[in-house]
């Protein structure tokens, strides 16, 4: 008899253990996300286009957002190591350790900044300017034809690098080139130039909570484009539609 009650002891012990295993993981209730501060975009006090759209996706999941405002390479590395969960502004494939979802949450539109003098801009004839970005963009992988670059660890002084020929074109969204022209003291010296149009995506770091917030952020993307839920979001910040003609 004390056996077979050892036995049985054992099998409900067994029993138990398993019934655990079976029950699925609560949903994570916050996501770390990791952005450099841009204008009217991901200001650090949680207000802009960009922080609306990742609201509408999580926080109806009851998933509530964790800002971290650094710059933009410095997020890249916290995800990479694994201290934030995602980090924004990414391009697809950009950075290695990186996990990258199926669906974007905007588009930037690529613009170039030059003297108002210079010849005419396209990418076909973009290998025979010197051209300027901020460090860790990487548009020379977006870019065809970049021959000649350097990069810059902040925004200051482009327009006199432009003005006393240290550089031709001045490469970044339109947002930030809005920004860079508007302290200019006579803005008529200058031109945009249009490049490209690259779509933004969240980087998640390469574990099982990044994998599950991308299985989450993909899901629900998917419902909120297919309902068009996000329009006035971006109607209400003045800024394109970049689904229109998504599946």
């Amino acid at each position: 008899m004390g056996v077979c009650r050892a036995l049985l002891v054992l099998l409900v012990a067994l029993s138990c253990c398993c019934v655990r295993a079976a029950e699925p993981q609560a949903q994570p209730r916050h996501i770390r996300i990791a952005s450099e501060v841009w204008s009217d975009y991901t200001e650090a006090n949680g207000e802009g286009l960009g922080w609306d759209i990742l609201r509408e996706v999580f926080e109806p999941l009851g998933v509530t957002i964790e800002r971290c405002s650094v710059p933009y390479t410095r997020s890249v590395g916290l995800v990479q190591r694994g201290e934030v969960d995602a980090h924004m502004g990414a391009y697809r494939d950009e950075s290695p350790g990186v996990l990258y979802p199926h669906w974007n949450y905007d588009t930037d539109h690529i613009y170039a900044l030059g003297l108002a003098s210079n010849p005419e801009l396209s990418l076909a004839t973009i290998a025979s300017y010197r051209l300027v970005w901020v460090r860790g963009y990487k548009y020379q992988d977006y870019l065809p034809n970049v021959r000649r670059y350097n990069e810059i660890r902040r925004r200051i002084g482009i327009l006199p690098m432009l003005l006393y020929s240290r550089a031709d074109y001045y490469i970044d969204a339109q947002t930030e080139i809005d920004y860079v022209l508007g302290q200019a003291s006579d803005p008529s010296q200058f031109k945009r130039t249009h490049l490209t149009e690259l779509p933004l995506y969240l980087g998640f770091a390469s574990n099982p909570r990044g994998r599950e917030m991308r299985e989450l952020y993909d899901q629900r993307m998917a419902q909120l484009v297919s309902t068009g839920r996000l329009r006035p979001i971006f109607e209400r910040w003045k800024q394109p539609y970049p689904f229109d003609g998504s599946p």
